[in-house]
């Protein structure tokens, strides 16, 4: 059995994000107040708006360190766990008639996709990683579980 676990990088605490915060709120708010005291009083609401959108930011830069996926490739399947906060799901493949596929983007401004398949279905698998991270791991899973009617053995070499 060979198990990779997928886990956004998310190097921003809560603590370290309430600190960025609090202290750009500060500073935006400051230059606000001051501005409206001289009588240009417009900018107070563009600064709590600018505030408002920037917590917004953080919030979704936050959530992201609950996500995590793990894929398990065994000598008869190949299985997918997406794990987000609470929420659970599964999906397995039979190994023998799994293929995995790396679609290049449309456009560069988009990522390439990395997916398991198999009887129509489809999955797809670390949308977070950066192009060479992708790329690394498509080449590891197309070694483990092969091509369609095709299941290599299982060793358990250094990239492992």
């Amino acid at each position: 059995m060979l198990t990779i676990r997928l886990t956004p990088n998310c190097s921003l605490t809560p603590h370290g994000a309430a600190l960025f915060f609090g202290t750009i709120c500060l500073v935006s708010f400051t230059i606000a107040g001051t501005l409206a005291a001289l009588g240009l009083w417009p900018v107070f609401p563009f600064a709590g708006l600018e505030m408002v959108v920037l917590a917004w930011a953080l919030a979704a830069s936050l959530r992201r360190r609950h996500y995590s996926q793990t894929i398990v490739v065994t000598e008869e399947h190949v299985t997918i766990r997406t794990r987000f906060r609470q929420q659970y799901e599964q999906i397995e493949f039979a190994r023998h008639w799994a293929q995995v596929k790396l679609r290049g983007a449309d456009t560069n401004l988009h990522p390439s996709r990395l997916t398991i398949e198999s009887h129509g279905r489809s999955y797809e698998v670390g949308s977070f990683l950066t192009e060479e991270e992708r790329r690394a791991l498509a080449k590891r899973l197309m070694r483990w579980v092969g091509r369609v009617n095709e299941s290599p053995s299982l060793d358990y070499d250094a990239d492992a």
